[in-house]
Order: structure tokens, then sequence, then C-alpha cells
């Protein structure tokens, strides 16, 4: 016992005592710095999902409404009808107009089928023309050649009239003197009216060549104006004949407006697009929706997360992989195990120390914060396991992080 000791005896004892008293807290001290550096800690942590504003694509009342305020949800699950028959109205009218484009197409295939036959008679008709052209070219070749040979034969037969008239002058002063008979004076005499008639008959003949000639030409002049009357016939029609193109043109519009059309009628019934809770929900049946206007809000329950702020001297012992244990407040039994997904690299700046950032200058504070206290920045960590439908955003938690010693495998 202390009381049988002597008091020197007892003053070292009790100086061992404080001794050990000290190193064991330092010990513990050392021990706690080593778990908070190694196991970063934050009661500064809410939880936390997605979730997005229902709003329609489309005007109209609300029908039905299927869902309650916080109800929970399934993925496809019908939330609300608004009214469709505008949109079904709308869906008819366009399948409407496009049948008749399309049988607009098909009369004006068939009219321009006609036009194009008309193309094709004007073609001909060209070609009749220019064949009876041809022919005129050689008729007044022809002619212009019975031209030629027609005075050929009447300058032969001036010839022949001149030799025979000339002999006949030239025999008959012999007459006279009995030089020649009185037949070879009747023989001259005869040649020469045979050859004035000859003569005449050639004039004739090159008279009616020349009328052919005449007559050739202006069958050909006449074959001219038929075939440039042809020709402007056959421009005539082809500038008549239409093309499918603008109708044709059309055909995409018109599948647009029905798919445009039937997308409108299609939301209509609005569906969850994944499983979730709803909340928010103040509206009822009847109300009148305007497309793009937030009707309630839809939590997305697939995935949770922790947004736990940790000092900004805490960050460099936390990497994403990184294993965590969770504790909610409302259930401060229960562990949920997470993981670090990502550490945040801003925050809004402190004005009381940065000052406000301007258009113009920075707005620098002039006064002096003796305390500086650590910014903190959020991040964020996956709850891996738990009542996923049970959760509630915004609730405060409390997150521990374990260390490289007990990095998360994934």
């Amino acid at each position: 016992m202390l009381s049988d000791l002597s008091p020197r005896a007892r003053r070292a004892v009790g100086r061992s005592i404080s001794v050990a008293a000290i190193v064991g807290a330092l010990i513990t001290g050392l021990l706690v710095v080593r778990q908070v550096i190694d196991n970063p800690r934050t009661d500064d942590a809410e939880v936390f999902a997605n979730f997005i504003g229902m709003a329609p694509v489309v005007n109209g009342p609300i029908t039905h409404l299927y869902v309650a305020d916080n109800e929970y949800v399934k993925q496809g699950q019908l939330l609300l009808d608004i009214d469709e028959r505008p949109y079904a109205y709308a869906l008819k009218l366009a399948r409407s107009e496009q049948a008749t484009l399309q049988g607009n197409i098909v009369d004006e295939g068939r009219r321009i089928a006609s036009q194009s036959s008309a193309v094709n008679v004007a073609e001909a008709g060209v070609k009749s023309a220019e064949a009876s052209l041809a022919h005129a070219i050689s008729a007044v070749q022809e002619a212009r050649a019975g031209v030629a040979n027609a005075k050929a034969e009447v300058s032969r037969n001036r010839a022949e009239l001149k030799y025979a008239s000339d002999n006949l002058h030239r025999i008959e002063p012999l007459l006279a003197k009995q030089f020649v008979t009185v037949d070879q004076v009747d023989q001259a005499q005869t040649l020469v009216a045979a050859r004035q008639q000859a003569l005449h008959a050639a004039i004739a003949q090159r008279a009616l060549a020349e009328a052919r000639l005449t007559s050739s030409l202006a069958q050909r002049q006449q074959a001219e104006a038929v075939l440039q009357q042809s020709r402007a016939q056959v421009k005539q029609a082809a500038h008549a004949v239409l093309t499918l193109e603008p109708l044709l043109a059309q055909r995409s519009g018109k599948v647009s407006a029905i798919e445009t059309a039937k997308y409108y009628l299609d939301n209509c019934r609005i569906r969850a697009p994944f499983d979730g809770r709803v909340t928010n929900l103040t509206i009822s049946q009847g109300e009148y929706a305007h497309a793009g206007q937030q009707i309630f809000t839809l939590i997305d329950t697939r995935t949770w997360w922790v947004l736990a702020n940790f000092r900004e001297t805490q960050l460099k012992h936390i990497r994403p992989g990184m294993s965590a244990d969770v504790y909610i407040m409302s259930r401060p039994d229960l562990r949920l195990h997470g993981v670090v997904d990502s550490v945040g690299y801003g925050v809004t700046p402190d004005a009381d120390i940065l000052g406000r950032l301007t258009k113009g200058l920075p707005d620098v504070q002039r006064t002096l914060n003796w305390v500086h206290l650590a910014s903190r920045f959020p991040v964020r960590i996956r709850i891996l396991d738990g009542p996923t439908q049970d959760f509630r955003l915004g609730e405060s938690a409390v997150v521990v992080v374990h260390g490289s010693s007990r990095l998360f495998k994934r």
C-alpha cells in the first residue's frame, strides 16, 4: 500500500504514474490524429439524388391524373393524360393532306404523260416537214436543171435556125442563075420553117421549165415555213410539259407533318422515364397544362449520392475509388456502404475574403480577417446498398472515408 511507503517512495510512484498518463495521452492523441488523417470524417453531408421537373410537351387540360404526391412510380408507369383530341385531329389532317398530295402527283403524272405525247406528235410533224422540205429542195434542183436544159435547147435551136436561114439566103440568089435547083431551095425553106417551129417549142419548153422552177421554189418556201412552224410547236409543247419536282419536294414536308403530329399525340400521355418518387405535386385533374411548364418533380431513385463537404486540408487524403461509410441522421444505427465518385474542384468564392467580381475591376475588401476558416469542397459519394426507395433527398448524414489502406476495389 502507498501508506506503507516512505514519502520519498510515494513521490517516485506519483511521478511514474504522471509520466505514464502523459505518455498514454500522447499516444492516444497520435492514434486519433492518425485515424482522422487516414479516415476523414464529416457530419456536413446530405443525401442527394438526380431529379427532373416533369413538364408536358403539349398544351391542354389534364383529363386524368394517375399519381399522388410522394408516390413511388416505376419506369413506364402512366402519370397523367392531356386531352388528345386536338392532336388526333391534327394527325388526321396531316394524313389527309399527304393523301391529297399523292393524288395530285398521280393526276399530274397523267397530265405530263399527255403533254409528252403532244411533244412526240410535234416532233413527228417536224420530221414530216423536214422530209417535205428535202423533197421540195430536190424538186427545185430538178426544175433548175430543166430550165438550164430548156435554155440550152433554145440556144441550139436558135443556132440551127440561123444556120438554116443563112443557108436559104445564100442559095436563093443562086436559083436565078440555076446553080441550084428549086427542090434545094424548097428544102432550105422547109428547114428554116422547121427550125423556127423547133425554136418556138424550145422557148415554150423553157417557159414551162421556169414556171416549174418558180412553183418548186414556192413549194420549198412553204416547206420551210411548215418546218419552222413544226419546230415552234415542238418548243411550245416542250415548254408546256410540267414536272413532278415541285410536288415530289412536298412529300418530305408531309411526312414530317405526320411525324410531328404523331409526336405530339404520343406526348399527350406522360409516363415515368425511370423509377422514381413523385414530389411537389400541387395540381389536380382539370388543370390546364402548358408546354414546358413544370407540373411536379420526379426524383430518380435508381442511384443515390451523399454530398459531403470536407475541409480543403482533408482533400489530399480523399481520392475517387475509396470506400466510405454513410450514416443517416434519421437512422443512425444503419451503416451504408459507398464509394467516392468524385471530389469537387470549385466553390463560390467568399465575398468577405475575395470581394466581388464585377465586369469592371475586382471589388477587393479593405478589411483584414485575423481568423481564416478552411474552405469546404463537396465530395460525391455513391451509395452502393440500402433501401433506395426510403431515402429522402436532403437528409443529413455523417460520412467516414477510409484511406489508402482500404481502397474500394471496383
